[in-house]
């Protein structure tokens, strides 16, 4: 514990401002010209109503296309090799396995090479009997296909939500075949489910180096001015909103904004070219910073060309994403790559460049790799590679979706519901608040007032965090209302024991708060470790219960242990106060 009574003081002052600061966009406008935060609590499905969607994933169908794929490619990559073969068949009982025929012990002993030499990781031979060898895929090698399949369609997904302007969405995996959408305040469920449901394009395109990079910001500057509108996403049903609070400035949704400006910019661009944009890497969203590029159209290089693509570690141990082209993908790419050597190449999903890495050489072979170089730090280089490798993915691997549930939660089920939660609250607290100054009296009223802070740092927290807060949640805090005084309550009943011993006022309340801290502690970490359980395996509603919760313990750990103790010093020291408890 801080002895100083002056820097306690401080840091409990200090963390009151925070919490009320970070609170103010929950309760009042803020301005664009608000230099704070701007984040409110975000209400979740089951408080604003929304819709709710379980997709199907047909992983098994891309799994049996990719190893369709193999089955045509092989031959060319047995032809580039001079390794000799026969017929090539995929079980049609077993899509994981494939028969490849040949007339020879050399060319058993030739296929058997290839497979461990270009497909180790991937492929096994599984035996070899009557001039057939047996190939099948590894069962390691088929659940991280499943993982790529859902990791994709998640990435498409979240890539169409964000085209549409959900606030906070919640997409994830359920189990390896299906997935989870919740949308909340949406108000056009079957736009949505279209939007969820198309396919998204993957291009690549050479960037172009015939206008500088500051003048094409500057065109794009300039239309926005002429025009009065902006990127934007508040409304997605039109595509566009006026917005007042900058002056009447329309903001657009990507795709409408895209088709805005190439048309201001036609008379302007090169011929062969158009512009995209590139999210830059500190912003948090599009809107918060885009990168213009101009790119080149004459190409028809696109991702339905493209096989596979991973991460895996360089000579130097640093990752680098490698994938893998069809047989008139490898030449397309090859062209491409020779034509623009010493340039970059923008790859590009949905119309925005999630890559545009440079080409050192012409590629001409059945792998190409992305290099992200050495950027220090490690963690964010492999999230960066992964997350390259997803988009490539996503235009390789289109899985189909299928509807398997649908529920639409209506807005007045949320108001009831919260408005209730809200009550509930109420009502316990002002039990709670009674039950303490009543019992406790002075301390009591010390309680409680750290109670009332406790609650504020947790809504700041969940500000501050942007999480989505569910029923789940607010009965987390609920909760939290009543868990928020065991802690004073074992230490006042401390404070009262070293009391009956004759333990003068301010030693008995330093030992009723040093030996009560173990107990609490002990008491407190067995929940956080639930809750740390039910954050990592949970889900939405599940997932929202815990956060609310572990922050309430933190909190309470907090509120009772520190600001508790320096209101008590307070009154003791500078004011004081000696009968604070009577025993």
């Amino acid at each position: 514990m801080i002895e100083s009574l002056k820097i306690r003081w401080f840091i409990v002052v200090a963390t009151l401002l925070l919490a009320i600061f970070t609170l103010i966009p929950n309760f009042a406008e803020v301005g664009e010209d608000w230099w704070g935060s701007k984040d409110k609590i975000v209400y979740g499905l089951d408080i604003q109503g929304g819709l709710h969607l379980v997709l199907g994933v047909d992983v098994e169908g891309v799994i049996a296309e990719k190893a369709k794929r193999l089955v045509d490619n092989l031959p060319a990559e047995f032809k580039d090799q001079n390794v000799k073969h026969g017929e090539i068949v995929l079980n049609p009982e077993n899509k994981k396995e494939l028969t490849i025929s040949y007339s020879s012990p050399e060319e058993e002993e030739a296929i058997s090479k290839f497979i461990s030499d270009y497909y180790g990781l991937t492929l096994q031979v599984v035996e070899s009997e009557e001039n057939k060898v047996i190939v099948r895929f590894y069962d390691s090698k088929i659940q991280e296909y499943k993982k790529q399949v859902i990791d994709q369609a998640i990435e498409v997904i979240r890539n169409r939500i964000d085209e549409y302007g959900v606030s906070e969405p919640s997409i994830a995996a359920q189990g390896d075949n299906r997935i989870i959408v919740q949308l909340p305040g949406i108000d056009d469920a079957a736009r949505a489910k279209n939007l969820i449901n198309k396919t998204a394009r993957l291009t690549f395109h050479p960037v172009s180096t015939e206008v500088d990079a500051s003048e094409l910001q500057k065109w794009v500057d300039d239309a926005e001015a002429a025009g009065k509108y902006t990127l934007g996403k508040e409304n997605a049903n039109d595509n566009t909103v006026e917005s007042k609070e900058q002056g009447d400035i329309t903001k657009l949704a990507y795709t409408a904004y895209l088709k805005r400006l190439r048309e201001d910019l036609k008379d302007k661009l090169p011929k062969d070219t158009t512009i995209v944009f590139e999210k830059a890497g500190a912003a948090i969203n599009l809107e918060a910073g885009k990168i213009p590029y101009l790119v080149k159209t004459n190409n028809n290089l696109t991702g339905d060309l493209l096989e596979d693509a991973n991460v895996r570690p360089d000579e130097f141990g640093r990752p680098e994403v490698i994938f893998r082209f069809g047989v008139e993908g490898r030449r397309q790419f090859a062209q491409m790559s020779g034509d623009n050597v010493g340039k970059q190449v923008a790859i590009i999903l949905d119309g925005v460049i999630k890559s545009a890495p440079n080409i050192q050489e012409k590629i001409d072979s059945a792998t190409a790799r992305i290099t992200l170089g050495n950027r220090g730090n490690v963690q964010e280089t492999q999230k960066e590679a992964q997350d390259i490798a997803t988009v490539l993915r996503a235009g390789a691997l289109p899985a189909a979706l299928e509807q398997l549930e649908e529920r639409t939660v209506g807005p007045t089920l949320g108001h009831d519901s919260i408005e209730k939660g809200k009550m509930a609250g109420l009502i316990g607290a002002v039990l709670v608040l009674i039950f303490m100054a009543f019992y406790y009296r002075q301390l009591g009223i010390i309680a409680d007032l750290a109670l009332i802070f406790n609650i504020f740092l947790i809504l700041a927290i969940l500000t501050s965090l942007g999480a989505t807060l569910t029923l789940p949640g607010v009965a987390g805090i609920v909760l939290t209302v009543g868990m928020a005084v065991d802690a004073n309550v074992i230490i006042f009943e401390r404070i009262k024991e070293e009391l009956r011993k004759g333990t003068g006022l301010q030693m008995a309340i330093k030992d009723g708060f040093g030996n009560a801290f173990s107990a609490i502690f002990d008491a407190n970490i067995t929940t956080a470790a639930v809750c740390v359980v039910l954050m990592y395996f949970g889900t939405g509603p599940v997932r929202g219960f815990a956060v609310t919760l572990i922050c309430g313990i933190v909190t309470s750990m907090f509120t009772a242990i520190f600001v508790s103790r320096a209101i008590i010093d307070l009154l003791i020291q500078k004011f004081q106060v000696k009968n604070l408890m009577k025993v």
